[in-house]
């Protein structure tokens, strides 16, 4: 085989795997895994329905979580609350 065509089969099996990277990480079709022989069927729904779900139910958790933290530092930083601190030491 010629130099060319090496670098033009390198090429299209790297194309080939970027894609795949891509379309993983954008729709988590898990090619990548199908591609190395570790799923049967990578467009299976369930699967990633579940993963979905719990990306969203981890996003609410930080979001709550956050604004917990945000209520928390109003409170401290409210001039009533040093007062209130500065009487109770008392």
């Amino acid at each position: 085989m010629s130099t060319l065509s090496l670098l033009m089969l390198f090429s299209g099996i790297a194309t080939i795997a970027l894609i795949a990277c891509y379309l993983d990480a954008k729709f988590q079709w898990r090619l990548n895994d199908w591609m190395n022989g570790q799923c049967d069927n990578p467009f299976i729904s369930s699967e990633t329905k579940t993963l979905k779900a719990c990306i969203q139910e981890k996003d609410e958790k930080i979001d709550a979580l956050t604004q917990r933290i945000e209520t928390l530092e109003a409170i401290v930083t409210e001039p009533a609350y040093e007062l209130n601190k500065k009487i109770n030491a008392l």
